[in-house]
Protein backbone atom coordinates (compact mmCIF):
# COMPACT_ATOMS: atom_id res chain seq x y z
CA UNK A 1 0.00 0.00 0.00
CA UNK A 2 2.96 2.35 0.77
CA UNK A 3 4.01 2.21 -2.68
CA UNK A 4 0.98 2.55 -4.68
CA UNK A 5 0.11 5.61 -2.36
CA UNK A 6 3.87 7.06 -3.70
CA UNK A 7 3.41 5.74 -6.80
CA UNK A 8 0.22 7.03 -7.60
CA UNK A 9 1.43 10.19 -6.47
CA UNK A 10 4.18 9.85 -9.04
CA UNK A 11 1.65 9.43 -11.53
CA UNK A 12 -0.34 12.52 -10.99
CA UNK A 13 2.93 14.71 -10.81
CA UNK A 14 4.08 13.45 -14.64
CA UNK A 15 0.04 13.24 -15.28
CA UNK A 16 0.17 16.62 -14.86
CA UNK A 17 3.32 17.14 -17.09
CA UNK A 18 5.01 18.55 -14.20
CA UNK A 19 8.61 18.70 -14.15
CA UNK A 20 11.58 19.39 -12.00
CA UNK A 21 13.51 21.15 -13.97
CA UNK A 22 15.39 23.94 -12.96
CA UNK A 23 13.64 27.35 -14.61
CA UNK A 24 15.52 27.29 -17.73
CA UNK A 25 14.22 24.03 -18.36
CA UNK A 26 10.85 24.80 -18.11
CA UNK A 27 9.31 23.65 -21.09
CA UNK A 28 11.00 20.55 -21.19
CA UNK A 29 8.93 17.41 -21.71
CA UNK A 30 8.18 14.65 -19.06
CA UNK A 31 10.96 12.71 -18.00
CA UNK A 32 11.20 9.50 -16.04
CA UNK A 33 11.01 9.55 -12.38
CA UNK A 34 15.13 9.34 -11.66
CA UNK A 35 15.73 11.92 -13.69
CA UNK A 36 13.35 13.98 -12.04
CA UNK A 37 14.93 13.07 -9.00
CA UNK A 38 18.35 14.26 -10.64
CA UNK A 39 17.06 17.44 -11.67
CA UNK A 40 15.75 18.17 -7.97
CA UNK A 41 19.06 17.30 -6.38
CA UNK A 42 20.71 19.57 -8.79
CA UNK A 43 18.19 22.38 -9.18
CA UNK A 44 18.58 25.06 -6.90
CA UNK A 45 15.49 27.65 -6.09
CA UNK A 46 15.62 31.42 -7.64
CA UNK A 47 13.93 34.48 -7.36
CA UNK A 48 12.33 36.12 -10.20
CA UNK A 49 14.89 38.40 -11.41
CA UNK A 50 15.09 39.92 -7.76
CA UNK A 51 11.89 39.21 -7.27
CA UNK A 52 9.14 36.59 -5.53
CA UNK A 53 7.62 34.43 -8.03
CA UNK A 54 4.14 34.44 -9.00
CA UNK A 55 1.00 32.22 -7.33
CA UNK A 56 -2.83 31.50 -7.59
CA UNK A 57 -5.62 31.11 -5.31
CA UNK A 58 -5.22 26.75 -5.37
CA UNK A 59 -1.48 27.78 -4.62
CA UNK A 60 -1.96 29.67 -1.52
CA UNK A 61 -4.90 28.09 -0.48
CA UNK A 62 -3.14 24.68 -0.24
CA UNK A 63 0.32 26.02 1.28
CA UNK A 64 -1.71 27.68 4.13
CA UNK A 65 -3.80 24.80 4.83
CA UNK A 66 -0.52 22.94 5.13
CA UNK A 67 0.80 25.51 7.43
CA UNK A 68 -1.90 25.50 9.77
CA UNK A 69 -1.46 22.20 10.03
CA UNK A 70 2.14 21.53 10.79
CA UNK A 71 2.00 24.65 13.22
CA UNK A 72 -1.01 23.11 15.18
CA UNK A 73 0.96 20.08 15.72
CA UNK A 74 4.78 22.33 16.18
CA UNK A 75 4.74 21.85 20.03
CA UNK A 76 4.49 18.19 20.15
CA UNK A 77 7.50 17.94 17.44
CA UNK A 78 9.28 20.32 19.09
CA UNK A 79 9.07 18.26 22.36
CA UNK A 80 9.31 14.84 20.72
CA UNK A 81 5.76 14.17 22.15
CA UNK A 82 3.65 13.99 18.16
CA UNK A 83 3.13 9.91 17.83
CA UNK A 84 3.06 7.71 15.02
CA UNK A 85 -0.53 8.61 14.12
CA UNK A 86 0.10 12.36 14.41
CA UNK A 87 2.60 12.45 11.89
CA UNK A 88 1.03 9.99 9.73
CA UNK A 89 -2.31 12.71 9.77
CA UNK A 90 0.37 15.42 8.78
CA UNK A 91 1.67 13.19 6.09
CA UNK A 92 -1.41 12.54 4.59
CA UNK A 93 -2.51 16.41 4.98
CA UNK A 94 0.34 17.33 3.11
CA UNK A 95 0.35 14.65 0.45
CA UNK A 96 -3.32 16.23 0.40
CA UNK A 97 -2.44 19.52 -0.49
CA UNK A 98 0.10 18.73 -3.20
CA UNK A 99 -2.59 16.49 -5.00
CA UNK A 100 -4.76 19.84 -4.96
CA UNK A 101 -1.79 22.26 -6.04
CA UNK A 102 -1.20 19.53 -8.81
CA UNK A 103 -4.61 19.78 -9.97
CA UNK A 104 -5.39 22.81 -9.79
CA UNK A 105 -2.09 25.21 -9.55
CA UNK A 106 -1.49 27.01 -12.93
CA UNK A 107 1.21 29.07 -12.97
CA UNK A 108 3.67 30.34 -15.73
CA UNK A 109 6.08 27.92 -16.49
CA UNK A 110 9.63 29.59 -14.66
CA UNK A 111 7.54 29.81 -11.33
CA UNK A 112 5.92 26.55 -11.68
CA UNK A 113 9.77 24.95 -12.42
CA UNK A 114 10.86 26.65 -9.02
CA UNK A 115 7.57 25.11 -7.21
CA UNK A 116 8.14 21.99 -8.14
CA UNK A 117 11.64 22.53 -5.69
CA UNK A 118 9.54 23.41 -2.70
CA UNK A 119 6.78 20.45 -3.91
CA UNK A 120 9.38 17.81 -4.10
CA UNK A 121 11.01 18.64 -0.77
CA UNK A 122 7.23 18.66 0.84
CA UNK A 123 7.00 15.22 -0.47
CA UNK A 124 10.24 14.04 0.97
CA UNK A 125 9.04 15.56 4.50
CA UNK A 126 5.64 13.84 3.94
CA UNK A 127 7.38 10.13 2.87
CA UNK A 128 9.44 10.85 6.37
CA UNK A 129 6.92 11.67 8.40
CA UNK A 130 4.85 8.90 7.47
CA UNK A 131 7.56 6.53 8.17
CA UNK A 132 8.46 5.23 4.81
CA UNK A 133 12.08 6.47 4.73
CA UNK A 134 14.02 3.77 6.86
CA UNK A 135 16.52 5.02 9.12
CA UNK A 136 15.01 8.78 9.23
CA UNK A 137 13.35 10.16 12.29
CA UNK A 138 9.43 11.21 11.58
CA UNK A 139 10.16 14.57 13.42
CA UNK A 140 13.22 15.02 10.62
CA UNK A 141 10.33 15.25 8.16
CA UNK A 142 8.50 17.78 9.83
CA UNK A 143 11.78 19.57 9.58
CA UNK A 144 11.61 18.90 5.88
CA UNK A 145 8.28 20.33 6.04
CA UNK A 146 8.65 23.73 7.65
CA UNK A 147 11.89 24.30 5.35
CA UNK A 148 10.11 23.90 2.24
CA UNK A 149 7.16 26.36 3.80
CA UNK A 150 10.01 28.29 5.22
CA UNK A 151 11.48 28.90 0.92
CA UNK A 152 8.17 29.08 -0.43
CA UNK A 153 7.38 32.24 1.53
CA UNK A 154 11.15 33.82 0.67
CA UNK A 155 10.73 32.78 -3.08
CA UNK A 156 6.80 33.32 -3.59
CA UNK A 157 4.75 35.91 -3.29
CA UNK A 158 2.20 35.44 -0.64
CA UNK A 159 1.33 38.24 0.96
CA UNK A 160 -0.82 36.56 3.66
CA UNK A 161 1.72 33.91 4.38
CA UNK A 162 3.72 33.78 6.96
CA UNK A 163 7.09 30.87 7.76
CA UNK A 164 5.95 29.02 10.83
CA UNK A 165 8.18 30.46 13.68
CA UNK A 166 10.59 28.17 15.33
Amino acid sequence: MKRKTSGALSAILLAAGLSLAAASHAAAPAHQHDAHAEQAASATLQLNAGKRWGTDEPLRKAMASIRQSVEASLQDIHENRLKPAGYGALASKVEGEVGNIVSNCKLEPKADAQLHLIVADLLAGSEQMAGKVKKVKRQDGAVKVIGALEKYATYFNDPQFKPIAH
